[in-house]
C-alpha cells in the first residue's frame, strides 16, 4: 500500500495547526503550507509553527493566491491527500473586508481544486462552517437539507467551495469531503472568537459584549474532537451514491465522490451558561455589556452528527466545563496572566 502524502494548508491557524500536530505525532508524512497574513495577531500564529517539527514534516510559507508557486509544490509533494483548512475566518469580518473573502476564500480555493486536479490528489478534505445554515431554524442543523439562504458572505463563499468541489467531484472524479465545523474553541484558538475575547477582558477587568441580550446559544465544539473527526475523514476518500435520486436530490452526498458532515458537539449550550463556566474557571466575574444582535449573526447553532457517527464511528464528547478549563489553563500558560 503506498504511504499517504498529507499537504495541510492553514497550519498556523488554529485547527489546521492542531491537526498537522496531531498527523505528526502518529509519524505520518505532513507538508504544512501557511502566508501567515495579518488578519490576527501574527505571533500567535508563529508560535503555533513552532510547535510543529519532524523528520517527516515540511512548511512552506506561500500564498494560495500563488498558483505557480502552489502548483510547483503540488508537483514536487505529489500529495495523495489534501486537508485543506486556511482560509479567511470570521463573519463579522466580511462586512468590513469582503474582498479579503473573495480572493481567499474563492480564489484560493479553485487554486486548491485545479492543483488537485492535475497532479493526481486522491482526497480532498476541506473546512466548511456551520454559517452556511443562514437563515435555516429547523434544528438540529443537517447536511441533508437546504441551505441556500446565506446571512453573511463568509457563509455564502462557504457555500460556493461546497459548490465548486461537487463540480470538480462530478467533473474529474476528485474526492471531496466538505466538513461543516461548529464553533470550535480550545487551547490556541484564534482571538476574534468570544471564548478568547471573554477571558481577554475578564481577566482585565473589562466588560464584555453580550450579543442579543445574552439569547444566543452554540453547539461550542473542543478542538479535539474536530482533530479527530478530520483525521478520520482523512483516511476515508468520499464515495458516490449509488442511491442519490436527481428527481429529490440530497444537498449532502451525490452520485459524485462527494460528502458533506457537520461536526459538533451536538449539544447547544446558552451563551449566559458558557459565560458562567468561564466565570468559575477563570475565578472572576464577567462585567456585561448587553448588545443587539450583530448583522450576519444567528441566535442558535446545533448540529446533527448522525452521518459522521455512522460513516467514521466518532461523536464529539468533550464536556463543555473541561474544555473551557483546558484552555484557560492553556491562556494563562501562553499570555502569563
Amino acid at each position: 500500500m503506498t504511504e499517504s502524502r498529507i499537504l495541510i494548508t492553514g497550519v498556523a491557524g488554529f485547527i489546521g495547526n492542531h491537526v498537522a500536530h496531531r498527523l505528526i505525532a502518529e509519524g505520518r508524512w505532513v507538508a504544512g503550507l501557511d502566508n501567515v497574513n495579518t488578519y490576527y495577531d501574527t505571533g500567535l500564529k508563529e508560535a503555533r509553527l513552532r510547535r510543529l517539527s519532524g523528520a517527516r514534516y515540511t512548511f512552506h510559507r506561500l500564498d494560495l493566491a500563488d498558483l505557480p508557486a502552489l502548483d510547483a509544490l503540488f508537483r514536487e509533494g505529489r500529495f495523495t491527500t489534501v486537508i485543506h483548512l486556511a482560509a479567511q475566518a470570521g463573519v463579522r469580518h466580511s462586512i468590513t473586508d469582503p474582498h479579503a473573502y473573495a480572493a481567499s476564500n474563492l480564489a484560493g480555493f479553485l487554486n486548491v481544486l485545479e492543483c488537485c486536479r492535475h497532479h493526481g490528489v486522491g482526497h480532498l478534505i476541506y473546512a466548511s462552517s456551520s454559517s452556511v445554515y443562514g437563515a435555516v431554524t429547523a434544528m438540529p442543523f443537517s447536511i441533508h437539507g437546504n441551505v441556500d439562504h446565506p446571512v453573511s458572505l463568509y457563509a455564502a463563499t462557504k457555500k460556493a467551495n461546497e459548490l465548486m468541489a461537487h463540480s470538480y467531484s462530478h467533473l474529474y472524479r476528485l474526492p471531496t469531503t466538505g466538513l461543516r465545523f461548529f464553533t470550535v474553541y480550545g487551547p490556541w484558538g484564534r482571538p476574534d472568537m468570544a471564548m478568547y475575547l471573554f477571558t481577554k477582558a475578564i481577566l482585565a477587568g473589562e466588560p464584555i459584549m453580550v450579543f442579543n441580550g445574552g439569547r444566543m446559544r452554540r453547539d461550542f465544539t473542543y478542538v479535539d474532537d474536530v482533530v479527530e473527526a478530520v483525521c478520520r475523514l482523512a483516511d476515508r476518500p468520499a464515495a458516490g451514491n449509488p442511491d442519490w435520486d436527481g428527481a429529490a436530490p440530497d444537498p449532502g452526498t451525490s452520485l459524485a465522490p462527494y460528502r458533506l458532515y457537520n461536526v459538533g458537539n451536538s449539544e447547544p449550550v446558552d451563551l449566559m451558561e458558557m459565560i458562567g463556566v468561564l466565570e468559575r474557571a477563570l475565578g472572576r466575574k464577567a462585567l456585561l455589556d448587553l448588545r443587539p444582535m450583530q448583522p450576519g449573526d444567528v441566535p442558535e447553532t446545533y448540529a446533527d452528527t448522525t452521518d459522521l457517527a455512522r460513516d467514521v464511528g466518532f461523536t464529539a464528547g468533550t464536556p463543555l466545563e473541561t474544555g473551557i478549563a483546558r484552555f484557560v489553563e492553556w491562556y494563562r500558560d501562553y499570555h502569563r496572566a
